[in-house]
């Protein structure tokens, strides 16, 4: 019970510092659009966790890191922003980490994965497209979340849309020292 403590609490700080850094969601997800959709904690469809890499805090970092398409060329890239990195009180070994990722329209990420960190996403603008290994494709939009188990794999990961931009919050619990996302 001492070790839940802690990690509730920083990720709920994370999760504040998120909303101050991105701005509020504004939009709620309706019992209407979650028709259909499966869900996880009552409210958001099963998907992946955003894609992040490893930045100092404060620093955004654009990768181009979409698969070339059919003319060879690479999609736009996406900005990762480390928002909070810090070893969790009580819990040796684990740190907790949050990041911004920003995709612009048709921004897409390359196949990866987390290694053995806990993810929890939240999309805090647009449109996203996700798929796990072995699992449909999901769409979640502004106000959706999801979680994504140690060692899943993000086959999908982009923006729905072509004329707008999209934003997710990363927050993961690792271990400490460990990469935080290893492309295919």
């Amino acid at each position: 019970m001492m070790r839940v403590q802690p990690v509730c609490a920083l990720l709920a700080a994370g999760m504040v510092a998120a909303t101050a850094a991105c701005g509020p969601s504004g939009e709620r997800v309706t019992d209407e659009r979650a028709a259909g959709e499966r869900a996880v904690a009552g409210r958001a469809p099963v998907a992946l966790a955003a894609p992040v890499t490893e930045t100092p805090p404060g620093a955004e970092t654009p990768l181009t890191t979409g698969a070339p398409t059919a003319t060879g060329t690479r999609p736009p890239e996406e900005t990762v922003k480390t928002l909070l990195e810090q070893s969790l009180p009580g819990v040796k070994g684990k740190t907790f980490t949050s990041k911004t990722v920003a995709f612009p329209p048709g921004g897409r990420s390359v196949p990866h994965r987390h290694g053995n960190a806990f993810v929890y996403a939240y999309v805090v603008e647009g449109t996203m497209r996700s798929q796990l290994g072995g699992e449909p494709v999901g769409t979640y939009r502004q106000g959706d979340f999801w979680v994504e188990a140690p060692g899943a794999h993000h086959v999908l990961t982009e923006n729905a849309s072509q004329s707008e931009p999209a934003k997710l919050v990363a927050v993961y619990i690792s271990n400490t020292g460990e990469k935080l996302k290893v492309d295919d």
